[in-house]
């Protein structure tokens, strides 16, 4: 088996690709060491003791190395991880299922939403599942969307876009030139 890394516009962040499904459907982000024990492979990752974040998407894997680390020295210690993972085919979560884990869902929304706006929300919803879901998976990562309200969408980066340095070009020129753009409405995006 070998495992390629690419990098992610986050200098701090990698993303290893195994070759095969890390998740089934969806995504999970780890932002600590204690969510991290929800999961044998991310509490793995973490217990290097370099680790800040761990993401798992479809097909791969981003970790975000602690301040000052070098992926030199870490590199290594996390391609060896994955690889007994996935070479001995061990559960992705604990108890062997990810049943009676706790993941924010994406209807947890930020702002209560005015019912009128529906047509408005399904199409920024549309916009983010075919043009920018893709693009940020590409850099290691996935948006999450968390309301509509007075023309703003509220929006949450993960996994290796989460404190990227472009993070915040990536939302205010990337995805509200997008958005605005298709959806009228749309006069802002904050992070939320």
């Amino acid at each position: 088996m070998f495992i390629e890394t690419e990098t992610t516009p986050n200098p701090a962040a990698l993303k290893f690709l195994p070759g095969r499904q890390v998740m089934p459907s969806g995504t999970r982000e780890f932002a600590t060491p204690e969510d991290g024990e929800a999961s044998p492979l991310a509490q793995a990752i973490f217990d290097t003791g370099e680790v800040v974040n761990v993401f798992f998407g479809g097909d791969f894997v981003s970790v975000t190395a602690a301040p000052g680390v070098s992926w030199t020295d870490l590199k290594p210690q996390v391609v060896a991880i994955l690889l007994d993972h996935f070479v001995s085919e061990a559960p992705l979560f604990a108890g062997g299922t990810a049943a009676g884990i706790s993941v924010p869902a994406e209807d947890d929304l930020m702002v209560e939403e005015n019912p009128d706006d529906a047509d408005i929300v399904a199409q920024i919803n549309e916009l983010l599942e075919t043009r920018v879901r893709p693009a940020v998976a590409g850099d290691g990562g996935d948006i999450a969307y968390r309301g509509f309200k007075d023309g703003i969408v509220y929006l949450t980066l993960q996994g290796a876009c989460s404190g990227c340095p472009s993070s915040t070009a990536t939302l205010k020129h990337g995805i509200e030139g997008l958005l605005k753009h298709y959806v009228p409405e749309v006069v802002e995006v904050r992070a939320a």
